[in-house]
């Protein structure tokens, strides 16, 4: 009897290959799974707090990958590793690295060129790397840890407070940030902008 797990609104279920990757044993509920994952994701925070990073660094493959994999590389074995499955949202997995390169390029004229303010700088980046959906789970606060980097390092800005919660367990404020997602989808960002900074 393995773990089962308990998928919140706009959670990305795992297939039974990457269910297996979890490389600690003594899990067996959605909690201590969420706890584990909790600290791990708190390591990486502090991470990357004490570590300089610069712009050249930040936005690359190898970036994205590496804080991918020190968030949840103690509890998974995937973790930092581009999806090999399809899944019911994001690109199609073979489409990833050039859709990333794509992003990152993009990403880098708007700094240069002042194109958007900061703020929508760090949420368009967000929002279409959770769209891209690089990794088998952990997207969405992949996303929003890499917008923060970009306010902190990149910009000498605060971070954003994204409403100061555990965005797995506060059901409302799920469905508020699945809604701004949405809005975003549709190239209207000021509410996901707003519900980053509230």
């Amino acid at each position: 009897m393995g773990l089962k797990f308990d998928y919140k609104i706009g959670q990305t279920p795992l297939d039974e290959n990457e269910k297996e990757g979890l490389k600690i044993s003594s899990i067996s509920t959605q909690g201590e799974l969420d706890e584990f994952e909790q600290l791990n994701i708190e390591k990486a925070v502090e991470w990357t707090i004490h570590t300089r990073l610069k712009l050249e660094k930040i936005l690359t493959e190898k970036f994205i990958k590496d804080l991918h994999k020190k968030m949840y590389g103690d509890v998974w074995k995937w973790a930092g590793k581009f999806r090999n499955t399809e899944k019911n949202i994001g690109i199609p997995r073979i489409q990833i690295g050039i859709e990333l390169k794509n992003l990152l390029e993009d990403t880098k004229y708007w700094i240069e060129n002042i194109t958007f303010s900061h703020e929508e700088i760090a949420i368009r980046f967000k929002h279409r790397l959770v769209s891209i959906h690089c990794f088998p789970n952990g997207n969405g606060r992949h996303s929003r840890i890499m917008a923060d980097i970009i306010m902190e390092s990149i910009f000498k800005n605060e971070i954003f407070s994204w409403h100061q919660s555990n965005m797995v367990k506060a059901n409302e404020t799920r469905r508020q940030y699945i809604k701004a997602l949405k809005e975003a989808d549709n190239g209207n960002y000021t509410t996901l902008i707003e519900f980053a900074k509230n």
